[in-house]
């Protein structure tokens, strides 16, 4: 946020102390952030995918070692390291966000230290200040008068780092130079102006909330949603947590509330476009692997080689008749079977007969003896 505070300070039109240029920093912040978290994203989505393939694998183990907890953990380690599966992988980017979250919060609190009324967040922030020292104390890499040029920041005439349920003895660091408070102050603004600025954002921050939850879910196969657990924390995703934004955001600073409008529609986008881009690949390979099959399988009334894998049960099948034509074809080839009480021929060998083939031979020899019998007849 320093860095990008002081990239838009040079850009004219702008100065340092422009609410434009600190609200762009704060922005482009969230921006630089989530551009990082980019592959680990990815690598999140495909873990999760992966994840759903062996679920039901997952399922039989739960049902088999439900009972035993060591044996049941011992055999999920030994599914996972078979399909190379870390289910940390799928946490590393919201556990990398959330002391950036806090970390950025702290910040942004720590800008104005009066803490009057007994603010619910003030332990992030720092012991208690006048407005005085508040504006001439340095804020981590922000000097004092970073400090000043934040404080004095305005966006539709409403401070940066105001929220709905501040304090307006508070408000006192907002002027410039600080003067006592008193019932009535002027400060340009008020707590309603706080509130329309304030809303909007709040309400988009939710909406997007509960958009992202439902696009996950719908990515979710049908036994994972019948599973009570994964039910009951969708509910909270797609309705909880968005109240929760709604709620919590009449107690944070305007600042972190555009830092959640612009993570959750970045994180919306991104989800549309990762998405679509594995749906490809996975479009690609199926595509590959039918070719694949095509390929290899055998052409319309060709003849299979032996030992040839067959890929499609017409493949299977037609291999088991090309083995018995083998059969018959080796039956024409070997010496008669010689007729009921002749002598072999010297050194001859009775050859093994295929069951099948033998079988036809017996239909042949008895068709012989019906023919003898007619002739005789005649």
């Amino acid at each position: 946020m320093w860095v990008w505070h002081k990239v838009f300070s040079f850009v004219p039109g702008l100065g340092p102390d422009s609410g434009i240029t600190w609200a762009l920093s704060v922005v482009f912040l969230v921006l630089t952030l989530r551009a990082i978290l980019y592959k680990p994203f990815v690598r999140q989505i495909k873990t999760t995918r992966q994840m759903q393939e062996f679920q039901p694998q997952m399922q039989a183990l739960r049902k088999k070692y439900g009972k035993d907890r060591q044996k049941l953990a011992l055999e999920m380690q030994k599914l996972q390291k078979e399909h190379g599966f870390n289910p940390l992988l799928g946490c590393l980017p919201a556990l990398l966000q959330v002391p950036v979250f806090i970390g950025l919060f702290h910040v942004l609190r720590s800008f104005n230290r009066m803490h009057e009324g007994g603010s619910p967040t003030s332990f992030l922030s720092g012991p208690k200040m006048t407005a005085e020292e508040t504006r001439n104390t340095a804020n981590y890499f922000f000097s004092a008068h970073d400090v000043s040029s934040f404080l004095d920041a305005r966006l539709f005439g409403v401070p940066l780092s105001s929220y709905v349920q501040q304090n307006p003895k508070e408000w006192v660091a907002f002027l410039n130079p600080p003067v006592p408070y008193h019932e009535g102050m002027d400060f340009g603004f008020t707590k309603w102006n706080i509130l329309a600025f304030a809303l909007p954002l709040m309400i988009v921050a939710a909406l997007a909330t509960h958009f992202n939850a439902r696009a996950s879910i719908s990515r979710q196969p049908v036994a994972s949603l019948e599973n009570p657990q994964t039910a009951i924390m969708n509910r909270l995703m797609l309705w909880i947590f968005p109240l929760g934004v709604l709620v919590g955001g009449f107690f944070l600073p305007v600042a972190i509330l555009m830092y959640w409008v612009t993570q959750n529609i970045w994180t919306y986008f991104q989800q549309h476009i990762v998405f679509g881009r594995l749906d490809k690949e996975d479009e690609e390979k199926k595509r590959l692997a039918q070719e694949k099959r095509a390929e290899n399988a055998p052409k319309p009334g060709a003849k299979p080689k032996r030992g040839a894998v067959a890929l499609t049960k017409s493949t299977d099948a037609d291999a088991t008749d090309a083995e018995v034509a083998d059969d018959d074809a080796d039956e024409s080839a070997a010496p008669s079977t010689p007729a009921p009480g002749a002598k072999p021929a010297a050194g001859a060998k009775p050859k093994a007969q295929h069951p099948s083939a033998n079988a036809r031979q017996q239909q042949r020899n008895q068709q012989q003896r019906t023919n003898n019998r007619k002739k005789r007849k005649r």
